[in-house]
């Protein structure tokens, strides 16, 4: 079998020129050649993110509800953000997230899994952490965000899923996962 890891590979480099540079994201043009082939890929660069699943003591989940642009609506997701740096541990950023958007905190966070959200022309990675022994904090939200936090019973969240009602990457992945981690 192929260590696809260590695999030659299959697109060269050629060039990459600013597109855009934002806030949160940069966008590259990307001069590339795919197998003799020179084409022109988008290359977004996302500096990472973290995000929560915090359970609190009767075993329900604070989730939070926030409108996003991007899709014109509210959504229902886990308390995450972006670093503030290429250098900062997921874990601390994941910690940050947790008292702002919840205004719980903790001691511990134990790691659940790291998500690559859009692969094609993305590189965000968010790591994701589970939080329980919270403690009540304050929270203290950015001034672009309106939030709502609000106690799930994880059976309720995967029902969502099922049904298509919750479509967010991570606060899927995180959900399931921490479902099948801890047969729940």
């Amino acid at each position: 079998m192929l260590n696809q890891d260590n695999a030659e590979k299959p697109v060269k480099l050629i060039e990459r020129k600013l597109a855009y540079k934002g806030k949160v994201i940069t966008v590259y043009d990307d001069y590339v050649d795919v197998g003799g082939h020179k084409t022109h890929w988008d290359f977004i660069h996302h500096m990472g993110a973290a995000a929560v699943l915090p359970v609190l003591p009767d075993g329900r989940i604070l989730m939070v509800r926030q409108y996003r642009h991007a899709l014109g609506r509210y959504t229902l997701e886990l308390p995450a953000g972006k670093r503030d740096a290429e250098d900062e541990s997921f874990e601390v950023c994941a910690m940050r997230e947790l008292e702002e958007e919840t205004g719980y905190k903790t001691d511990h966070l134990e790691f659940l899994l790291y998500v690559n959200t859009t692969i094609a022309f993305l590189d965000e990675k968010i790591g994701i952490y589970v939080a329980e022994n919270l403690e009540k904090g304050n929270a203290h939200w950015d001034e672009d965000e309106e939030l709502g936090v609000e106690p799930w019973k994880l059976e309720d969240l995967k029902q969502l899923i099922y049904e298509g009602k919750m479509t967010d990457g991570k606060t899927v992945a995180a959900i399931m996962t921490y479902a099948a981690k801890y047969n729940k």
